[in-house]
């Protein structure tokens, strides 16, 4: 019987697989994160999850980490918290941002996956769009594999910061 209070991670180890699975899904959108994170289960503390997302993360290879930032949406780009919940959070401040700062963040994003060949990622939570585009021109001038090791970065702070907001959810 479920109770009022955070999910915590002893009640994440006690839903099923498959709601796990959807949890996971929900965090990072590559289903293989999500088997190969589930897979290290049950997880004696917070930390135990959150370690093992990373090294999970870590060892995908590059276009399984593609797949993941199919589930991105570009920064600036109107994100519908029904589709994205996430980042609609995420990039909540950046919806603030005058309509000069916009059109220059979808303009560099286009210019980034031009670049690099996939979505300008970075963790935006609690960032304005003055800061995002700031960081989003001074990665422009990266070199492909230094980027790429960014944005692997970048990711990982963004599924750690979702899995920790997921385990001290309210639950019913």
């Amino acid at each position: 019987m479920a109770t009022n209070g955070p999910l915590g991670i002893e009640g994440f180890n006690h839903l099923s697989e498959r709601q796990r699975m959807h949890l996971l899904f929900d965090v990072c959108s590559s289903p293989i994160w999500a088997r190969r994170v589930l897979a290290g289960g049950p997880f004696r503390d917070d930390d135990a999850l959150l370690d093992r997302a990373d090294r999970v993360l870590a060892e995908l290879p590059d276009a399984e980490v593609d797949a993941a930032l199919d589930g991105h949406p570009r920064i600036g780009a109107s994100v519908s918290s029904a589709h994205s919940p996430s980042s609609a959070q995420e990039q909540a401040r950046v919806a603030d941002a005058d309509a000069a700062v916009k059109a220059e963040l979808a303009e560099k994003n286009r210019r980034y996956e031009d670049a690099f060949g996939y979505v300008y990622l970075v963790c935006a939570s609690g960032r304005t769009a003055e800061e995002l585009l700031a960081i989003l021109n001074d990665r422009l001038d990266n070199d492909p594999d230094t980027e790429r090791r960014v944005m692997r970065s970048e990711l990982a702070k963004i599924n750690r910061l979702r899995l920790s907001r997921l385990l001290s959810k309210e639950t019913v």
